[in-house]
């Protein structure tokens, strides 16, 4: 297990401390690491929210208002998740553009793999807006869902019916609670590319 444990360590090291860089690279990188750190922070407040949140559309709106005015420091964490979100975008968005810049899609497994972090990070940040479960979610959740209609079986399967209701709440729970897990994977993809 120690031997494990070093090197994990020195994998670490290797590819986050002492990995060579060129001389010549500006802030635009440091993107991709701020983004790092607001996924992380994304992460470890929606676990603390998930533990006092109610996927019901009776109790949705009051378990979100019992984090905010009961719980200590509710406000601060439901708040900073709703803010990070909004950073994670700005950041990926300005990452996304740097790569833009300097012509990385030429390294075609790191590109694909960040295009599958960013369409992961689109659903999950719209289903985090469907769970206060207030008129402006449900009816965004409406529209949006409506927009699959093309494809055969698809929005029944997505809501757990032909409209948007308790099943369709508490799947876009289980899935926003889960994808930011299969993104952290991908991110560990996405840097080993990037670092071949």
């Amino acid at each position: 297990i120690v031997y494990m444990n070093y090197n994990v360590i020195n994998l670490a090291k290797a590819h986050l401390v002492f990995y060579p860089c060129p001389l010549n690279i500006n802030f635009l990188w440091n993107y991709g690491f701020l983004l790092g750190i607001v996924f992380v922070i994304q992460i470890f407040t929606g676990v603390l929210l998930a533990t006092c949140y109610t996927p019901e559309i009776s109790y949705a709106y009051y378990s979100v208002q019992h984090i905010l005015r009961e719980l200590w420091s509710g406000w601060c964490f439901r708040y900073m998740h709703a803010t990070g979100a909004s950073f994670v975008f700005i950041l990926t968005y300005l990452h996304i553009l740097r790569g833009l810049n300097y012509s990385y899609s030429y390294l075609p497994l790191s590109w694909i793999t960040g295009l599958i972090i960013f369409l992961i990070s689109i659903v999950t940040a719209f289903m985090g807006y469907v769970l206060p479960w207030g008129q402006m979610s449900f009816w965004g959740a409406t529209v949006i869902t409506n927009l699959l209609y093309f494809i055969p079986g698809l929005v029944s399967w997505i809501c757990g019916g032909y409209i948007v209701s308790d099943p369709t709440l508490k799947r876009f729970f289980v899935l926003h609670f889960i994808f930011p897990f299969i993104a952290i994977c991908i991110v560990f993809i996405h840097i080993f590319f990037l670092h071949l």
